[in-house]
């Protein structure tokens, strides 16, 4: 049950924000094994002086188009991490013309204690889920 947060800078039509969410979604499902239905996704549109994205030395230069990508959930291997990075950033770029150096993640693995989707329950410990 990944929780994806999408941090981008205001100025993109919502279709092409649509496409981009659609997108992650499915490349979420397809190589971090996630079920269907299993969409819990939050875009944040940013002013640019609320998005610092420098490069950390490594002369990657961020434009306008600059994607942000934050994925809360349960541990995954090292393979299939690699596996949705690279495969989104195909897609974004193949599909939106995003440019591959303007996508960056971040990955935060926790456990199924920290899950609760409503009712004050821990659906993933109760057999819920």
């Amino acid at each position: 049950m990944p929780l994806m947060r999408v941090d981008v800078l205001k100025g993109h039509d919502e279709a092409y924000l649509k496409q981009l969410l659609k997108i992650a979604y499915e490349v979420q499902g397809e190589t971090l094994h996630t079920p269907e239905g299993d969409r819990y996704q939050i875009l944040t549109q940013h002013e640019p002086f609320e998005m610092q994205i420098l490069d950390t030395g490594l002369g990657i230069e961020r434009t306008k188009d600059v994607v942000v990508i934050n994925l809360t959930s349960r541990p995954r291997s090292t393979k299939d991490k690699r596996n949705f990075y690279r495969r989104l950033v195909e897609r974004l770029h193949a599909e939106l013309g995003l440019r591959k150096e303007d996508v960056m993640f971040s990955l935060v693995s926790n456990n199924d204690d920290d899950w609760s989707f409503g009712n004050g329950q821990t659906q993933f410990l109760n057999g819920e889920l």
